[in-house]
């Protein structure tokens, strides 16, 4: 089952729900902004005692912005490289690598000439203008700062990343290509672990993913709640791991459909 109507996704299921994590990027946002309405639905979940934490391919320095100043418990950033979290009681930023600082160092090196091969073989892509702040992995922009480039021209930057022994994942709007074999989902579930106390294998009936492209398939295979907002279905041709439910509408007021969902039963 997958892409059912939200409206179908059982009250006693949604009452359950202890955590909500989802992507950023036209899942919480629309055509690049944060909207209030999106904003909003982050902060009322936070209020009802929820864990609330994105889980983005988005950089470390965005990362950082966004532990410390929106309603978040934490961020899961750069598809699973790290987690930050804002400890209050400390008056600072934790953060969590799962790979060392010597190590991080020498697959950057790497990057950059993986990069240019890409810029070379692919017409009309660029480094996302957000790689100066990140910290351990590439990003190809296709369609957020360059004009929309063709699936073909997707596939042919995913094809060169995964040549050079990269893991490559597809967002809404980039190309992502690491060392290692992390995602979204391994590094989630150890954060949950780690600083939260939850066992996400025990309890992920009892979480909420939120998600729209093929790099949340992960996410989607394995919360058996997991939610897409509307858009999801504008690239569901290219993933074999679909959410279980949908929303009605698209991006942030997506979004807050499921929070109404999931605090209407409360």
């Amino acid at each position: 089952m997958a892409l059912e109507p939200l409206a179908e996704f059982p009250a006693a299921d949604r009452r359950a729900v202890v955590a909500v994590l989802a992507d950023i990027d036209d899942t919480l946002t629309d055509e690049g902004r944060l909207e209030a309405v999106a904003y909003t639905a982050l902060e009322r979940l936070r209020a009802a005692g929820l864990l609330v934490i994105p889980v983005t391919g988005r950089p470390a320095g965005w990362c950082d912005l966004i532990a410390r100043q929106w309603p978040v418990d934490a961020v899961v950033g750069e598809n699973g490289a790290f987690w930050f979290r804002h400890d209050p009681k400390a008056g600072k930023l934790v953060k969590r690598f799962v790979i060392g600082d010597a190590e991080r160092t020498a697959r950057a090196q790497k990057l950059d000439a993986i990069a240019q091969r890409i810029l070379a073989e692919v017409p009309g892509c660029a480094i996302s203008a957000d790689q100066p702040y990140r910290i351990a992995d590439l990003a190809i922009d296709f369609c957020e700062d360059v004009p929309p480039l063709p699936r073909e021209s997707v596939a042919q930057i995913v094809s060169i990343m995964e040549a050079e022994g990269l893991t490559a994942k597809v967002s809404s709007i980039h190309v992502n290509g690491w060392f290692g074999g992390y995602d979204k989902l391994s590094t989630a579930k150890l954060m949950l672990q780690e600083t939260f106390g939850i066992d996400a294998d025990a309890d992920k009936s009892r979480i909420v993913f939120a998600g729209d492209s093929p790099n949340d398939q992960p996410m989607f295979a394995f919360f058996p709640n997991a939610v897409g907002v509307a858009n999801v279905r504008d690239m569901a041709d290219l993933m074999p791991s679909l959410p279980c439910w949908v929303t009605p509408s698209r991006g942030g007021e997506g979004f807050a459909e499921l929070a109404e969902a999931i605090l209407g039963v409360r």
